[in-house]
């Protein structure tokens, strides 16, 4: 027997690892939204000023639904790509992109850290752009995958600024720190 897999042999290796990322990468990411309160339905993001360029709350979920089944997919696609010079320090910096895309839920819904969640998600922006770098250079179509994702990140970069433009006490009240909710008529 040779070194070198058959077809088939590759084909099962990729769909054990697809197996295995997907659902890994959504469950983390179902976890840390969960976990840390997020969502529009909240007192204290409904205290916020929203910008003007917020979509529908439903997006995130279906949006963030797909992002995650590419994300597990691209490290699929690199996690088979054995002997590849740089899969091992792909697979680390998305371990590490995946860690940091899951602290910014916590940072800004649980924590109430407008400026701080900026921090974290333009720390993403980076390794996120890393990631694919090194995606590239073991299987472009992993690049590939995760290109929606930065651009969404990007968008989320955008709206996690404006919403610190709009709202520099961070929506917290001075009496208390608690939230207030406010409400139109």
């Amino acid at each position: 027997m040779t070194g070198i897999a058959s077809r088939g042999q590759l084909r099962a290796s990729f769909i054990r690892w697809t197996l295995f990322t997907v659902p890994l990468v959504m469950l983390l990411g179902f976890l840390s939204g969960r976990l840390s309160g997020s969502g529009a339905d909240s007192i204290w993001f409904q205290s916020l000023d929203v910008p003007a360029t917020f979509p529908d709350p439903i997006w995130f979920g279906i949006v963030w639904t797909v992002l995650y089944v590419l994300m597990g997919l691209s490290l699929a696609v690199v996690c088979t790509a054995w002997g590849a010079r740089w899969r091992a320090a792909a697979i680390a910096v998305f371990i590490v992109q995946l860690i940091v895309n899951l602290a910014w839920s916590p940072v800004f819904f649980l924590y109430h850290r407008i400026d701080t969640a900026l921090v974290v998600i333009a720390v993403l922006d980076v390794l996120v752009v890393l990631t694919i770098v090194l995606f590239w250079r073991v299987r472009r179509m992993a690049a590939l995958l995760l290109l929606p994702y930065l651009a969404w990140i990007a968008f989320a970069t955008l709206l996690n600024w404006q919403f610190l433009q709009l709202n520099p006490d961070g929506g917290i009240t001075e009496h208390g720190g608690a939230a207030v909710q406010r409400m139109n008529i």
